[in-house]
């Protein structure tokens, strides 16, 4: 029993180091920069954000997209922007601003508390999700709305880890984003709270309409997890809940986020659908 509780923790380690190797080089786009001294957080935290090409030519305010990994090098901020920018000229989604959070301590912003203390070992620190929730909420909401024309719409997107974020975010904070996006959510995390304690967050879920699509890959240390989120949500059919869980069974932790962004963020923001 020792013996396989130490090869899941090995596999476990393994998918939360996923994110140190260096993502496929992606062109950077046109964007802004700013710094935020974030009480919250006790540290200054580094803002991108990408804009649509006629954002500056229109009056138009616009929803906002949030996300964690949201760094220049080495992290998805590129990615997503250039996939918003081809979906958008396509008109397969309507125009939004991306924020990209770029990380410091990853994994002490990304994960929640954890009795689990083989969990403690991924990181110097962990469990520091509601203090980054806050800097989110009370620091950089408000600095982005003056900054920036916007709707009161917001979606956060993010992998792994920050998938494990993002349906923290739902569970614990649904009022804060009107769509979230995750692909393959570590939800192992902490003994796989957020799947244990689904039910009972549910019951407590506002009347308000939500939309979270969540992708689970291959590995089964997910995967296992992911559909039986789907399994909770389908039983518990709340009707102002539209989700859709994407099981890809065909691709690894590593590869499910660029295999599965498009159709991710078109159903998100394709309401008709």
């Amino acid at each position: 029993m020792k013996f396989i509780y130490h090869y899941l923790i090995v596999i476990i380690l393994s998918c939360a180091s996923c994110k140190n190797e260096a993502p496929p080089s992606d062109p950077i786009p046109e964007h802004e920069t700013f710094k935020i001294a974030s009480n919250q957080v006790g540290e200054e935290r580094v803002i991108n954000v990408w804009t649509p090409s006629n954002y500056k030519t229109s009056t138009d305010s616009l929803p906002v997209m949030y996300m964690a990994d949201g760094g220049i090098i080495d992290e998805d901020f590129p990615h997503i922007a250039n996939t918003l920018s081809e979906l958008i000229i396509a008109k397969k989604i309507p125009p939004m601003i991306l924020v990209g959070i770029a990380n410091t301590q990853r994994r002490r912003d990304l994960s929640g508390p954890t009795e689990i203390e083989k969990d403690k070992e991924v990181a110097p620190v962990v469990g520091g999700s509601e203090k980054f929730r806050a800097f989110i909420k009370e620091e950089l909401f408000p600095e982005i709305s003056k900054r920036y024309r916007t709707t009161s719409e917001k979606s956060i997107i993010g992998e792994s880890l920050s998938g494990l974020f993002v349906v923290e975010s739902f569970f614990l904070t649904p009022e804060m984003f009107d769509n979230y996006i995750a692909f393959d959510p570590s939800l192992w995390w902490n003994n796989h709270y957020l799947v244990r304690t689904a039910k009972e967050h549910l019951a407590l879920f506002p009347k308000t309409e939500k939309r979270i699509w969540f992708a689970g890959s291959s590995a089964e240390d997910i995967s296992q997890y992911t559909n039986s989120l789907a399994e909770i949500l389908k039983t518990e059919n709340l009707p102002n809940i539209n989700w859709i869980y994407s099981p890809e069974p065909k691709e690894k932790h590593n590869t499910i986020f660029r295999a599965t962004k498009e159709k991710a963020i078109i159903w998100t923001f394709n309401k008709t659908k």
